[in-house]
């Protein structure tokens, strides 16, 4: 059995990191978990096109679909019972131990901190498509983006999530224009104009063969990649125990719906080929298929800046409280939980801003930064869905605000897809996922000879593990 040595921690230590609790409400929640992955319906999940065709993709999509769905369940439940900052962390923390919570929190933090990275991109892909400023290299883009939207968010998160949610609203709005101005020109015979190029088992609909939608299973969860991040917002709830699930549960459905739309809109109005390499798919989708510019393409190609904004503005408020959980709790050094006068934790979001501004401006790779961040997020989604399915057998009478349907079977489906899902990030670049899994490695080895000595008993998800330990010798 794993031990740590715990600092116990005061008034005054908690005091200077302390979120604003009561600022959302179930219905900003969904629209949290809609803003986190909007920007995958713009941009980034077509790049799976040149992976496994129009075929591979659909079959990824659909299993990402039911992974997501299945682990969402598991996570209203959990954050119904544990409703703290730390989220993934926090659940795994009381399921798996301390070593368990690290590690979670850690590949939680890798998909936070690269995915605004990758948005970054789009985001600059958009802005030259538009043609403004005369740009050729976007990295003046990315760094007025993330200083812009990093202030916001230390002005304050009741003031961060409200504009957040208009912004997503305008995509919202965006995505459906481009669903009725491309259902016209939709062709069937579009979606597979990719050549078949000879893999075991390729052909029209699978082009690069079974690999392929192994492959395709990356960009398949770019349609959802986030979406877990709502239960970070629970210390920011008035009511986690009813908010939370309605809230993550709503925001998936909304996703599948508008994933499903431009999966087969986009690709069957300009072809799977065109769309397979395009840095602002649904604009250029337009004008293909129009045969030139037009109003309503120049509209998408606007607002959809508004949805790839959206998603970075709300995975930099997910990274930030992921990273204040961790470090308010003595994992990671503790100077990065503190909090200002509007408490927001300012240090959690401009170290991993940094951080991310930073690979975003040497690489200028969407795909490569999109195959690093769902590597995190795919480690912590089996991670996640563990801890649910051993909370359920190791504390059957924890009072739980929500039940999962299914209960650990739900689970158990999303965590084998979950699995196959990290194997599919070696098969995509196999170098990149190896370079994040040492990262990875090298944090638990900080975690072992560092931290474990260091961790502050008062900080809340501590409390909820040391209950749990409570009420095992009570029963024992």
């Amino acid at each position: 059995m794993e031990t740590t040595d715990t600092a116990r921690s005061d008034d005054a230590y908690l005091q200077h990191r302390r979120l604003n609790r009561g600022a959302a409400g179930w219905v900003l929640l969904a629209g949290l978990g809609v803003a986190y992955v909007i920007s995958g319906d713009f941009a980034g999940w077509n790049l799976g096109l040149a992976q496994g065709g129009w075929g591979g993709l659909l079959i990824a999509f659909i299993l990402m679909g039911v992974m997501y769905t299945c682990m969402v369940f598991g996570l209203a439940e959990l954050s119904s019972t544990l409703p703290t900052a730390g989220a993934g962390y926090a659940f795994a923390r009381r399921a798996l131990g301390p070593l368990g919570g690290f590690a979670t929190g850690v590949a939680v933090l890798i998909e936070y901190a690269v995915a605004p990275a990758a948005i970054a991109t789009f985001i600059g892909g958009y802005i030259e498509a538009l043609g403004l400023f005369g740009l050729t290299n976007s990295w003046p883009v990315y760094l007025v983006t993330y200083l812009i939207f990093i202030g916001i968010h230390i002005r304050g998160v009741g003031e961060a999530l409200k504009l957040m949610f208009a912004i997503t609203a305008v995509a919202t709005v965006a995505l459906l224009a481009a669903a009725v101005g491309l259902a016209p020109k939709f062709d069937p015979a579009r979606l597979f104009d990719i050549v078949p190029d000879g893999s075991a088992g390729s052909s029209a609909f699978l082009p690069m063969g079974i690999s392929g939608v192994l492959a395709a299973l990356v960009y398949g969860i770019w349609f959802f990649l986030a979406v877990e991040g709502v239960p970070l917002a629970a210390e920011e709830t008035a009511n986690p125990k009813k908010d939370m699930p309605r809230g993550i549960i709503v925001s998936v459905l909304v996703l599948v719906v508008f994933g499903a739309l431009m999966l087969v809109l986009v690709p069957g109005a300009a072809g799977a080929q065109a769309m397979s390499t395009s840095d602002n798919p649904l604009p250029e989708a337009l004008r293909i298929a129009y045969g030139g510019n037009s109003l309503l393409a120049d509209f998408i190609n606007y607002a959809g800046l508004a949805g790839l904004v959206a998603s970075f503005f709300s995975i930099i408020y997910a990274y930030s409280r992921q990273l204040f959980a961790l470090s308010r709790a003595g994992y990671l050094p503790r100077w990065l939980s503190l909090t200002g006068k509007r408490r927001t934790p300012y240090w959690a979001l401009i170290v991993p801003g940094t951080i991310g501004f930073l690979l975003a401006a040497v690489t200028q790779d969407g795909a490569l930064l999109i195959n690093i961040a769902v590597f995190g997020a795919t480690v912590s989604y089996v991670l996640l869905n563990l801890s649910h399915i051993v909370l359920r057998r190791k504390e059957p009478l924890l009072e739980r605000g929500y039940r999962t349907p299914g209960g650990v079977v739900t689970t158990s489906v999303a965590l084998v897809l979950s699995a196959v899902a990290v194997v599919a990030t070696f098969v995509v670049d196999v170098f990149a996922a190896s370079i994040t899994a040492a990262i990875f490695a090298a944090a638990l080895l900080y975690y072992w000879f560092y931290s474990r000595h260091r961790i502050v008993a008062g900080a809340p998800e501590e409390e909820f593990a040391q209950l749990a330990r409570a009420e095992a010798e009570l029963q024992a």
